[in-house]
């Protein structure tokens, strides 16, 4: 069965950067089970993987463009260290949810200096070329709760928990 849109897709994968250092891999985890055309992975590399059988690999670079974006500097602002509440300790890497006009965006602290905190909302892999080997590791059809749902349930998942967001309770 080949791979295309609505169809749930196991992948076992690895992700590196420009320079080879690996950003992310299945190898020590489980495969990456999704549902194929529904945006649950990147743009680029769902178009790499349309047609594709289990057993197949392949290499690709994916540009920013198809990825995560290129980097906007407009998202890197400051704010004073008091909005993130008494007592609540901000170091450079730590990320927190805002909150803002266009719903929820990561925001990971670059710098603290004294009582001003320079936040950066972009993707952390946003301006990057990824590379990405990957192995087709099974692909079937999806169930109609699947579907409705917009996301694979399955053995290699945790079919919806906390980051679910399904509008009943088959998912809880």
């Amino acid at each position: 069965m080949e791979i295309k849109k609505d169809r749930v897709v196991t992948i076992d994968y690895s992700l590196s950067d420009d320079v080879g250092r690996i950003i992310d891999s299945s190898e020590e985890n489980e495969p990456l089970v999704y549902l194929h055309g529904n945006d649950n992975i990147i743009p680029g590399l769902e178009r790499e993987l349309e047609g594709k059988i289990p057993g197949e690999t392949l290499s690709c670079s994916i540009p920013p463009t198809d990825a995560y974006g290129e980097r906007n500097e407009s998202l890197v602002f400051k704010v004073n260290k008091k909005d993130f509440g008494d007592n609540v300790e901000v170091a450079a890497g730590m990320q927190f949810e805002a909150h803002g006009e266009d719903g929820t965006l990561i925001v990971t602290v670059v710098n603290v200096d004294g009582e001003e905190v320079t936040l950066d909302a972009n993707h952390p892999l946003a301006g990057e070329t990824l590379h990405f080997d990957v192995k087709v590791v099974d692909v079937r059809e999806a169930t109609p709760e699947e579907l409705e749902h917009g996301h694979a349930h399955g053995e290699y998942d945790d079919e919806c928990d906390d980051d679910c967001y399904c509008d009943d309770d088959s998912c809880d």
